[in-house]
């Protein structure tokens, strides 16, 4: 029987949940005071993404802490990032004390961001050809992982709509293996993680250069073919191109253990409900008994 496991990098939801909502100072607090927004509307990412994808598994994925062996490699890794809204901190936990209570197991490893540990559940499971890999994230850095058996959604504006990066959708968009796009990255650097890559050459031209040359070592065995410009920038910032390299590639042995069958999932509403209403998640419960009507009606058509 063919299995299906979806993996959900949890802060890409988490974040996207809270900020649709916090434009609006909309927080939901509950009785205790505590906001709900970035948890309910996560909910609503992970139950909608269930009905779409239909897994037999499930699994989150979580950054444990800010800091990771990349900021050891390099001291200004993510260092631009801002400090979560005071709204949203104590949500981090909630998500995963709710996750745990509708039965789906957490991951994370201090010292790894959510796309290590996704990288590696993937990377361990990959030999067993009755299982399919869904992984869904907002992160387009996860589709240097996209392969025969691992497919990315990729977050879209609003709720249920997705990018869906096969192996065969990535080659036929970018031209390249997906990966490849961790030269690509290492080439034009990414500020929203604070490296820089080589300093001049945008995402344009680091595309052009991976299709012309597969690879960095493609690039610099072939130096006299490319232009003066081009090749004073590779040879300025070849210790940076190289360490971008390290910090854009994804971590697939992180020391993690994970077995299929503590994630096997189906929506159940009698067991889901209660924690719903525990943690006073009003809108999942409108949604929740939105899609019960909704079933309800479909049967009796």
């Amino acid at each position: 029987m063919k299995q299906h496991l979806l993996l959900v990098d949890g802060m890409a939801l988490l974040f996207r949940a809270f900020f649709a909502t916090a434009v609006q100072k909309n927080f939901m607090t509950n009785s205790q005071g505590i906001p709900t927004n970035a948890v309910q509307g996560y909910l609503k990412h992970l139950f909608t993404a269930c009905e779409k994808t239909q897994p037999t598994h499930i699994a989150i994925c979580w950054d444990m802490g800010s800091t990771t062996f990349r900021n050891e490699m390099y001291t200004n890794y993510k260092a631009n990032r801002q400090t979560p809204p005071v709204e949203m901190i104590p949500q981090f936990e909630l998500a995963k004390d709710v996750t745990t209570a509708i039965g789906i197991p957490n991951l994370g490893v201090k010292g790894y961001e959510a796309d290590d540990c996704i990288g590696t559940v993937c990377r361990q499971l990959k030999g067993d050809k009755d299982l399919f890999l869904t992984v869904l994230t907002g992160d387009r850095d996860l589709l240097q992982i996209v392969d025969d058996q691992v497919t990315v959604l990729l977050l879209q504006k609003g709720i249920g709509n997705y990018r869906d990066y096969t192996k065969e959708a990535y080659i036929e968009e970018f031209q390249l293996e997906p990966r490849q796009l961790i030269d690509v990255k290492a080439l034009m650097g990414d500020p929203s993680d604070g490296y820089p890559g080589v300093k001049g050459i945008g995402e344009k031209t680091a595309f052009n250069l991976m299709r012309n040359y597969q690879s960095i070592e493609g690039l610099f065995a072939n130096l006299d073919h490319l232009t003066p410009t081009i090749r004073k920038k590779l040879e300025q910032d070849e210790e940076m191109l190289h360490l971008s390299r390290k910090l854009a590639t994804i971590h697939c042995q992180v020391p993690l253990e994970f077995y299929l069958d503590t994630s096997k999932w189906q929506f159940n509403e009698a067991e889901i409900m209660p924690v719903i209403e525990q943690y006073e998640l009003k809108s999942v419960r409108n949604m929740v008994l939105k899609r019960n009507k909704s079933t309800q009606t479909s049967l009796m058509l």
